[in-house]
């Protein structure tokens, strides 16, 4: 075949080809603009669930989760929360939202620009009253719980929903609070109503600085409280904090809403039946705030120091590296490992989360009349030894049973080491 019989062949094939490019690139854009058609709608529709969710939160939350009005309350309200200020001390008098199961859907990232609120009358530009004052912008309601919503997430950086906050609360306890509420909603999959205030009390410090617009006040102390009206069983706890350094372990700070209601004069959840209202107002197990598959359920509250004897407690350890001491808790959980070849005891809070753990190495397993794997399950007891660490965790290496003491002997001054 020469080239002449070549050239058209190849022409014709051009074509073909070109024609085939054509017709499937056409494909390709007719369906790319299905797509970009169905994902607008699926944008439009999903910002009005948004809305239909943030209405039905504000209808629920003015129904059931206000605290008692004031002479002179005005409720404002955000999308996601409401709010009474207090003007006078320049903090909020309280807040009240709902942390909705949402929240594991949520990825909107923080935004930390705090603008005055609109819809309050007086002066809440207060960036210059915080600005170098020592004190955190304290989020009443955490922005965290509102990543599902941007109207939401952005009226928590309203300056209506902060007050002052140490550092050493509001990154600590405070945070580890705000995480343990949203871990409960997580696992349960119910919605928890959740008031947040300051507890003001008598000479309060002031942010005043120089070139501040206006003074703001340090409360002493913080609470938050919160119900469970999805459950089978209503429930509430409450949790109050000092302005300052919390480092009893989380579960100390535990309380029930009736004791919160003496300590600030609100009246809270209201609206709920006089019963009702009665029974899970008088609630502070926490226990009873740990959903289905939670590896946390079954920690418990430190022992509260100061412990009898020069004893400590978990949270204490840390304290004491390096030296002789005794460490006191519950054992609420035990963990074998064949690597190692020990057993180690969980003082308080779940692996991995514990503060102080204890271990028996299998060659000491001779020095025990028990089983220390199940002997000392769930009981309270007390161990001696040099406290060394292993990945930041304090730790006790336990030789023999004269090493241990139970609590309840301690209590009854049976034992005096």
């Amino acid at each position: 075949m020469n080239i002449r019989h070549i050239a058209p062949l190849i022409a014709l094939l051009a074509f073909t080809t070109c024609f085939a490019q054509t017709t499937e690139d056409a494909k390709l854009r007719t369906i790319q603009g299905e797509f970009a058609q169905l994902q607008s709608q699926l944008d439009s529709v999903r910002a009005r669930l948004e809305k239909a969710k943030l209405a039905v939160m504000g209808h629920d939350l003015a129904q059931w989760g206000y605290p008692a009005l004031a002479a002179g309350d005005e409720v404002v309200v955000h999308p996601g929360h409401a709010l009474v200020w207090n003007d006078t001390y320049k903090v909020p008098k309280w807040t009240a939202h709902i942390i909705m199961p949402d929240i594991m859907e949520g990825n909107l990232a923080r935004i930390d620009t705090f603008l005055p609120d609109p819809l309050i009358k007086t002066n809440t530009a207060l960036i210059t009253s915080y600005w170098y004052s020592g004190y955190d912008r304290g989020h009443m309601v955490p922005s965290a719980d509102m990543r599902w919503s941007l109207d939401a997430l952005k009226a928590t950086y309203f300056y209506s929903n902060i007050a002052p906050q140490k550092p050493e609360l509001n990154r600590g306890a405070w945070a580890d609070l705000e995480d343990w509420m949203r871990r409960y909603v997580h696992y349960s999959g119910h919605r928890v109503f959740v008031v947040t205030a300051p507890i003001l009390g008598p000479d309060m410090p002031l942010l005043n600085k120089p070139k501040a617009e206006a003074d703001v006040s340090a409360p002493p102390y913080f609470f938050k409280a919160m119900v469970d009206l999805d459950a089978p069983v209503k429930k509430g706890i409450a949790f109050v904090m000092s302005n300052g350094l919390n480092d009893h372990g989380l579960l100390t700070y535990a309380c029930s809403i009736d004791s919160v209601e003496k300590l600030s004069g609100l009246d809270l959840y209201p609206a709920l039946d006089d019963t009702l209202e009665n029974r899970i107002e008088a609630m502070h197990n926490t226990q009873d705030w740990y959903g289905e598959g939670d590896r946390a359920m079954g920690e418990v509250a430190p022992l509260i120091p100061p412990l009898p004897g020069g004893r400590f407690s978990t949270t204490q350890a840390k304290y004491h590296i390096g030296n002789k001491a005794t460490i006191c808790g519950t054992v609420v959980s035990t963990r074998r490992t064949k690597k190692a070849n020990a057993l180690y005891l969980n003082f308080d809070r779940m692996y991995p989360n514990q503060d102080f753990y204890a271990t028996v190495w299998d060659s000491n397993s001779p020095n025990f009349s028990y089983d220390p794997e199940t002997f000392l399950q769930g009981r309270k007891v007390c161990v001696t030894g040099m406290i060394t660490t292993y990945n930041d965790i304090a730790r006790i290496s336990i030789n023999n049973e004269d090493e241990i003491t139970f609590w309840e002997d301690v209590v009854k001054g049976g034992d005096q080491r």
